[in-house]
Formats: C-alpha cells, structure tokens, sequence
C-alpha cells in the first residue's frame, strides 16, 4: 500500500518524500537491529547525527545524555555533549552543553581490546560499547564517562535487557530510513532512527561535588538527519513512558510531520506524518508500531479501526504568547500492532493521555528551549525559517499510566485470550514546532 503511494518518479506531481513505514504487512514493521546500525556514520553534506540515553531514575529525577555532530559541508564539524537533570520535586533543572575537543571514533585500543563505530571518544568524554555483558539478563551496554565541566562529572553503564532487542522500522539495509526527494536511490536528505526501547542505568553523577547515585531505567536512540533541520519537518513529536510494573513495562514514540515541500504529489503536498513506536511489557518486546499519515487523511478524520496505528494528538490547543504556537494541553499517544513475542501471536493496543497544561498554569514542564539558541552557529547559518518564527521544543515530565490490552501470553505469559491492565510509571514528552 505505502509503497505503491511513494513510488519514485521525475514526473513535477510525483512523489518526492518515501517514508520508512513502506508495508501495510504488521510483520514486516520490526527490524531487528545489526552491529552496523549503531555505528557512526559521520557523514558528509549537511548532516546531524546524534546518540541520546534518557533515563527515569528511581527518586523521580530524569537524566538526559546526548552527543551531537554536526557537519556542514567542507566546514570542520561541530560535536557537543549535552546533559539534562531535573528534579520534579524540587523543580531544580541542570543543563549543560559544551563544544568538544579531539572527538574521535572509533577510540583507539585498549591493549588488546578494539572498539567499533559504535564507540567514541573527545578530550571531554568517553563512549564505550560492549557486545557482551557479566549479567545474562543483558545483551550489550554502553559506559558513558564524561567530564562536563568543573561542576559536573558523569559515570553510567547503560544495558539493554536481552529480552528487549534494539529495532528500526522495517527490515534489511533501507530500515529506518524516510528519504526526502524524487529518486530514494540519489535523495535530497533523509531521516533514520534506531532504538533500544528500554535499558537499565546505573552509575555515579558528580554535581557541584555532590555524589548522586544513579539507577532507573530509560531508552536510548541513534538518529540522523541527513539534510538542513528546517527541510526535513514542521513538527515533531515523542515520548517516553516508563514502568517497573507488570515486570517493566514501556512504550516509545518517535513522530514527524514533513513540510509543505515534500509529499506523495511533490511540492505542494507535504504534511505527511510518520510515526514510530514500540511497546514493551513483561520485560519483552511486545510490538513494533509505524504509520504514515496523508494530509487529506488528516482531513477526512483519520481512521480508528486500522490494524496499525501509532500516534501522538495534541488535544485542546492553546495559543502561548512566548512562543506564538498553540501548544496542547493534553496529549495523547496510541499504539496498535502485532505481537513480537515469540510464539505468541495476536494485537497488543496501548494508550496514554497526560494533561501537561497550559501557559499560565503548566503541569510537569521541564522547559521550552529555544532552539536557535542551542543548535551550533554553523548549522544555524544555513537554516532559514519563516520570518517572525522562532522554533521551540516544549519538554513535559508527568506521571502518567499505560493501558494495554494484548493476549495473555504477552501481559503474564499465562492463559489464553487478551487481557487489559495499566501500569503507572513516568512519561517523558516534547512537542517541538518548527514552522
């Protein structure tokens, strides 16, 4: 179906945007992740790539780790090393985000210990992956060391559960990716994302000299945007559930709407929105979630009775004069796929609506980051946005509960038939706006 409706062409009406969701086959949604996939790719034209650990610690607190290379043509890249703490009881919020020295990757050897792409290494921190954990609850694991600046310092382990593999959307070498033009094969820029739906963290934080011990659990991505940030999307949306409950429970989302200029008509018909989602639970990987929304969809009333359906709405909007955007007061995320248990076969549907406010009394919002202020100035020299326009991304941190409905065998591992429970756990959101 998808396919079909962005296959390529030269003809001015023809489709020039071809995104990851390709089948209407739920089987065919869950890619299982290979070494190569996480590698860095450090490409060339413009290009940001970025690998994020987010983390919901047992005391509450949410714990955000990134590293961002950004490449413009001939210019020498720029990579940065950011990280996010906040405290909902306290609302004390730490950001840092420092230019690094010397990045490099793979990192040199350890004696006799080589490193692949998917490590890395700058005079302010260290990147290592290991294929290979001492605990068989695990499959791989990264330690993040870094030196931030006199005032913070960063030691985790980060692991993913072996029950829980790491995904793109789709299968084979093209999984994951949107391309954005008329030929896939030569394309203008492109999108992919790669993830590993749930980890465990565990570690040290150093702030102010103050030692903070770190355990909870999290996810963590590997994105690239291989094109100018303002060409690829308008909006964005994603999220973070997590729950120790039902034992340890998940659901991911990651969503984008295309601009005008691209779309399955060429310029003119852009609006299209691509979403992908995972849900975990049991500890398992449950279901893998992609859907690719048209413009006159969206128009028509989009369909609640499709077999697959992942999707973030932005519920009773509401103009905020310090951003110019109207910024949702509810939202809502959905998912419905097939099982990805093994031997276990039928749907697993999954929801969560949270109130984040509004303006004038806000529920659970970290910040509202002005983009232009954080993004490097050489990326930021070759984006042009709409005059009067200002991109923002609005962070929420909110308790929240999971409804899951799924055959037996997935929830407990017991019994036939589908069952319906909740899980309490915390929700990580942002909205971002761009034009």
């Amino acid at each position: 179906m998808f396919s079909s409706l962005f296959s390529g062409s030269t003809h001015p009406h023809a489709p020039n945007f071809h995104p990851t969701v390709r089948t209407s086959d739920p089987t065919e949604l869950f890619g299982e992740l290979e070494p190569k996939d996480l590698e860095w790719t450090i490409g060339s034209g413009i290009v940001t790539e970025t690998q994020t650990w987010y983390h919901s610690l047992k005391d509450g607190t949410f714990l955000l780790c990134q590293i961002i290379h950004s490449s413009v043509g001939m210019w020498y890249p720029t990579v940065q090393f950011t990280c996010k703490i906040w405290n909902p009881v306290t609302e004390e919020k730490t950001w840092k985000s420092i230019n690094v020295a010397n990045f490099v990757t793979p990192p040199p050897s350890a004696g006799t210990v080589k490193y692949d792409k998917r490590s890395s290494r700058s005079d302010q921190f260290t990147i290592i992956h290991k294929s290979t954990t001492t605990d068989p609850g695990f499959s791989e694991s990264y330690t993040i060391s870094a030196n931030v600046d006199a005032e913070l310092q960063i030691t985790l382990v980060v692991s993913r559960p072996a029950l829980i593999p790491g995904f793109k959307l789709g299968k084979g070498p093209k999984g994951g990716f949107s391309y954005f033009g008329a030929d896939e094969n030569s394309p203008e820029g492109y999108v992919v994302h790669r993830f590993w739906p749930r980890t465990s963290c565990s570690g040290i934080v150093v702030h102010k000299g103050q030692a903070i011990e770190v355990e909870g659990t999290g996810m963590f991505v590997h994105a690239i945007q291989g094109m100018r940030p303002d060409l690829i999307a308008a909006s964005w949306n994603f999220c973070d559930f997590q729950s120790d409950e039902l034992g340890g429970t998940s659901a991911i989302q990651m969503e984008f709407s295309t601009i005008d200029t691209y779309g399955r008509k060429g310029a003119g018909s852009g609006g299209v929105t691509v979403n992908v989602g995972s849900v975990v639970i049991g500890g398992k990987l449950a279901s893998v979630t992609g859907e690719v929304v048209l413009p006159e969809e969206k128009k028509a009333g989009i369909r609640d009775d499709l077999p697959i359906q992942s999707r973030a709405r932005h519920l009773e909007p509401v103009h905020d004069p310090k951003t110019s955007y109207n910024q949702p007061t509810k939202v809502a995320f959905s998912w419905k796929g097939v099982s990805c248990v093994p031997d276990v076969k039928g749907d697993v549907a999954a929801s969560i609506v949270v109130d984040v406010g509004g303006p004038a009394e806000p529920r659970g919002l970290i910040e509202k980051v002005d983009v232009l202020a954080e993004i490097p100035y050489v990326i930021k020299a070759f984006v042009n946005y709409v005059a009067g326009t200002k991109p923002y991304v609005y962070q929420w941190l909110n308790p929240a509960e999971l409804t899951v409905t799924a055959p037996a065998a997935v929830i407990d591992g017991s019994g036939e038939g589908e069952k319906t429970i909740t899980a309490k756990g915390t929700l990580f959101n942002e909205a971002t706006f761009i034009s």
